[in-house]
């Protein structure tokens, strides 16, 4: 069985995907484990001529840069990254013509595939993980629980009871579908329910935000009992 190196450490779990359909053009790069985007993408000039980066974040520990074409998508991966210490990188080129829904589907089943190519990068990306992961997270007066399994076993169960029909430019509905389809790419069980709040901003944000924190939560490492073992009576998570 693969383990850790003679350090102790494990090798950084990243993963490219390209997406790319008649409806959208989707690329994103990402490590769970955050730090520094080894290649970092070259835009062709018809994105890289935005200059509102207002989803964009750089540390010492993660790198974040998001332009989907709509802001409050780009808002919610923004949170959802950055609570989750990934390193994430994300550009789609969408039909937005027509609506929203295939460039928030394609963008949610292309991150869900780049969340389990990091989980099976090498033989030991997935031995030791937590595996289950909780967290909850308020904004004023919203507050939302999310709960996840890295089983490969897909199932999700989302409920947040949106009342408006757009955030912005962001169909509500497409907040819920955008969560199970990462669900079913990921291969993630996953609840996630929003307990109260009057502001959908705020519901949604919440939302990522526990859903973050329980990914966070589900992908680290175990140290003591467990450590570098699989966390599973099979035998294999993927």
């Amino acid at each position: 069985m693969a383990t850790a190196n003679s350090m102790g450490e494990y090798a950084p779990r990243k993963a490219t995907i390209d997406r790319d359909t008649k409806e959208t053009q989707v690329k994103i790069q990402l490590c769970i484990d955050g730090g520094q985007l080894s290649n970092p993408p070259i835009e062709p000039i018809s994105w890289s001529d935005r200059t509102n980066k207002h989803a964009f974040q750089e540390s010492k520990s993660q790198y974040v840069d998001i332009d989907t074409g709509i802001g409050f998508l780009d808002h919610m991966l923004h949170a959802l990254a950055k609570h989750a210490g990934w390193s994430l990188w994300v550009r789609c080129h969408g039909d937005l013509h027509i609506d929203d829904h295939h460039s928030t589907e394609d963008i949610f089943l292309a991150l869900g595939n780049a969340v389990q190519s990091c989980l099976t990068s090498t033989p030991a990306a997935s031995l030791g993980l937590n595996r289950f992961g909780h967290s909850y997270a308020p904004l004023d007066e919203a507050l939302s629980r999310a709960v996840v399994d890295l089983s490969n076993r897909p199932f999700a169960v989302v409920n947040l009871e949106m009342q408006r029909e757009k955030v912005g430019e962001l169909s509500t509905e497409m907040l819920t579908h955008g969560l199970l389809s990462f669900s079913q790419a990921a291969g993630v069980t996953m609840h996630v329910d929003v307990l109260r709040g009057d502001n959908d901003h705020h519901r949604a944000e919440s939302a990522f935000k526990a859903l973050a924190g329980a990914l966070r939560m589900a992908c680290a490492r175990r140290t003591g009992v467990g450590e570098g073992e699989m966390e599973s009576t099979k035998g294999v998570l993927y």
